[in-house]
């Protein structure tokens, strides 16, 4: 009986690069990666401030059906920006730096 090679092994481990979208090959992974860690301060925010999604919604003038797709983490119908402005609606600051350049590989979008 031959050993099926096409799969890695069950007990294997793969090493995370630090973002999951890039280790599942997804295009503009920095970007989902950015959103991703936005959303999860918006959520963190409306948690914080015990809100219901219908009140977090009135708050940034979405609905609650968009709350959720926030919070669940469903982010293609939201830019970087709208994420910036809401987390700017519920009190935070976001901060932007650009770091010196380092021509011998392409640069990165961070969010921390």
């Amino acid at each position: 009986m031959m050993k099926d090679t096409s799969r890695p092994a069950e007990n294997s481990v793969t090493e995370s690069s630090g973002n999951v979208f890039a280790d599942l090959g997804i295009k503009d992974a920095d970007a989902y990666r950015a959103k991703s860690v936005l959303a999860i301060h918006i959520h963190r925010v409306i948690k914080k401030r015990r809100l219901t999604q219908e009140e977090a919604g009135q708050i940034l003038g979405i609905s609650q059906p968009k709350i959720s797709a926030i919070i669940k983490g469903r982010l293609d119908g939201f830019s970087t920006e709208r994420l910036f402005r809401f987390l700017n609606v519920l009190g935070c600051d976001v901060k932007i730096s650009v770091s010196r350049p380092h021509p011998q590989t392409p640069g990165q979008v961070m969010v921390v």
